[in-house]
């Protein structure tokens, strides 16, 4: 049984790793085509690799795009960590209540576009093991102006790939509208997408769900990048788009379990915060 774990945690620490290169390789050429038709320097994701600690508890690499033609600022980070939670973290997490010992895996990236017109986006995926072990992750898209059409799209595509994963996707879209939220505004972050955690029935079925949600999210990205790139915007356009990111930021600060995991887990600092925008206005 320990040995189908250790396989386990290869097969999905090395899938996390590859999906991250797919993801930049996506990104980086649409950043490259943006530059050329403007004429400018090509601005290129800068490779960072972080220890966690000197206890051999793993670590990660970091690739971060800074002030781009096309992408403000866009991190995309993956991880594979272990160790063991402080006491008064465990009960929050499935089957760490007694030693608190884990192990976990994952990659994710947030994107804040330079186009006030393309919204921002998010997506995680991760492999965590303590007493039990399960899947978890999602994606969802942040607009600063409302486009019914976008949001149908993206809905579609998610749709799709929960179906043919025989996952339920209105589930997964509750959960995520739930999640994405912002109490003290009573307002959403965004136009959702999914959300699903603790996923812990049939490893086989839900690492392929993981899979298709990995492609998919480029696939999504890259079509409404492509549809949007174009598009003019003014200086009033970009101020409202940095009223909106201050909302990301609350809501990253103040709710988000991924911040609250990395944070209490070890991890690296500059990674965690790495979801925040590289501006932001309050009105």
């Amino acid at each position: 049984m320990k040995n189908l774990v250790e396989i386990k945690k290869k097969i999905t620490s090395d899938w996390f790793k590859s999906l991250q290169n797919r993801i930049i390789n996506q990104f980086q050429l649409l950043e490259n085509e943006a530059s050329k038709k403007n004429k400018n320097k090509t601005k290129i994701f800068i490779k960072r690799k972080w220890e966690k600690n000197k206890k051999k508890e793993g670590g990660g690499t970091s690739y971060l795009l800074s002030d781009g033609m096309l992408f403000d600022k866009i991190g995309v980070n993956q991880s594979t960590v272990s160790g063991q939670f402080e006491k008064a973290f465990r009960s929050k997490i499935l089957g760490a209540e007694k030693n608190g010992k884990y192990w976990a895996s994952g990659v994710s990236v947030v994107a804040h576009m330079k186009n006030p017109k393309i919204p921002a986006f998010h997506f995680n995926t991760r492999f965590i093991t303590t007493s039990k072990e399960w899947f978890g992750g999602g994606m969802d898209v942040t607009p600063s102006f409302k486009d019914i059409r976008e949001k149908k799209i993206v809905h579609q595509k998610l749709k799709k790939i929960c179906s043919v994963n025989y996952k339920n996707y209105n589930k997964y879209k509750k959960w995520c509208d739930n999640y994405f939220y912002l109490p003290h505004r009573k307002e959403p972050r965004g136009i959702g997408g999914i959300f699903f955690d603790y996923e812990t029935k049939n490893w086989e079925k839900n690492f392929k769900f993981v899979q298709d949600l990995g492609i998919g999210f480029i696939d999504i990205t890259k079509k409404i990048i492509i549809n949007k790139k174009n598009l003019k915007w003014s200086k009033e356009d970009k101020e409202e788009q940095l009223y909106k990111r201050g909302r990301y930021v609350e809501f990253n600060l103040l709710y988000d379990r991924g911040t609250k995991f990395g944070l209490n887990s070890g991890g690296d600092i500059e990674s965690i915060l790495m979801s925040l925008p590289p501006q932001a206005k309050w009105k």
